[in-house]
């Protein structure tokens, strides 16, 4: 009676452990099947592993497009729990992974054999865009020398920043941003999980917002839920503090059609009001700029001023005067269709 008194309570931290657990890792995939995107490049890594022919991997693309849960379901699919300590050796861009590194732990990794195990080891490098030249100069010589009895596999999110001599010593699968169709029915079921309570342009503003990548859709889903207990588009954008359609809008309505002072006042009050970015604002303008019917002149005028605005905050000036500029760019195309037309 006392051991399953004993086991209830030690199972009892562990529930409470996953419940605790971030969406993102409590519903990370465990093994490929439960991946849901890039089936053609996980069916040719599935037949690498059954054919015991897994050659040395890059992946790359964008975050939250499954590259880390790829890897480890192939990891946890090739190794036993208790095996996998001493066949797989991960390492962050968290972790110290310059030239010193890559000559002392992953070189003495590589190199030990493995005793009463057949089969080979995996080093998996996970945003291995952040390794220095140096450090990367002297994998190259690691990869070749120990291919024998160690796999490697190198994850990132820009292939450029990856020196071409580790580029062809890899096979390069590119996992792309994930489709709508995808994304929501692995959603829906995240929400019929949590028992969220998620409307139907609720849904569509996280698979906007979060364009392609899942975490950051699982990461709104969950602060969404903590902050207002439903899911509604307009939660939803007010969480990601991303500005509402109307406010856009409104703004687009008071730039075209109001005098600057007027247009300039409304803007920084609706800004304040509702803690609006002028990037965020610029964004969703420029989505609006080519669905509206400009003469093509004046959409070229506007687009190319915009443009500079976006420059100049992304150096970071002052937010009043480059909305000053944005309020005048759109007023000198009003003037300038009236004169066309």
């Amino acid at each position: 009676m006392e051991t399953s008194a004993h086991k209830q309570q030690q199972q009892q931290p562990e529930a409470g452990k996953i419940r605790n657990l971030p969406w993102v890792e409590k519903y990370r995939p465990q093994t490929l099947d439960d991946l849901i995107s890039h089936q053609d490049i996980l069916s040719t890594i599935q037949k690498f592993i059954s054919e015991d022919r897994l050659p040395h991997l890059l992946l790359y693309g964008p975050p939250g497009t499954g590259k880390t849960s790829t890897i480890l379901a192939c990891a946890k699919q090739l190794y036993k729990e208790k095996e996998f300590g001493s066949m797989v050796l991960e390492l962050n861009a968290s972790d110290d992974r310059g030239i010193d590194i890559v000559r002392g732990p992953i070189l003495s990794f590589a190199s030990t054999r493995t005793i009463f195990k057949k089969g080979f080891k995996l080093v998996i490098l996970d945003e291995a865009d952040a390794m220095t030249q140096d450090a990367q100069n002297a994998l190259r010589r690691v990869i070749e020398k120990f291919t024998e009895n160690t796999r490697f596999c190198l994850i990132c999110n820009y292939l450029s920043k990856i020196i071409p001599a580790l580029q062809s010593r890899c096979t390069r699968f590119r996992l792309g941003p994930l489709t709508p169709e995808l994304m929501v029915p692995r959603l829906e079921h995240v929400a019929e999980e949590e028992k969220v309570d998620v409307s139907e342009d609720g849904m569509k503003a996280l698979v906007t917002l979060s364009s392609g990548d899942m975490r950051r859709a699982l990461n709104i889903l969950q602060s969404t839920n903590m902050a207002f207990g439903k899911v509604t588009e307009e939660t939803v954008y007010t969480c990601t503090g991303h500005p509402l359609k109307s406010d856009i809008a409104n703004i687009l309505d008071w730039m075209l059609n109001q005098d600057f002072t007027t247009a300039y006042r409304n803007i920084m009050e609706l800004k304040t009001l509702k803690g609006l970015a002028l990037h965020d604002i610029l964004t969703e303008i420029h989505l609006f700029v080519h669905r509206v019917d400009f003469p093509s002149s004046v959409r070229i005028h506007l687009l190319t001023k915009m443009a500079d605005i976006e420059y100049r905050l992304s150096v970071g000036t002052n937010e009043k005067i480059q909305l000053s500029s944005l309020i005048a760019a759109f007023q000198v195309t009003r003037d300038l269709i009236v004169t066309e037309a």
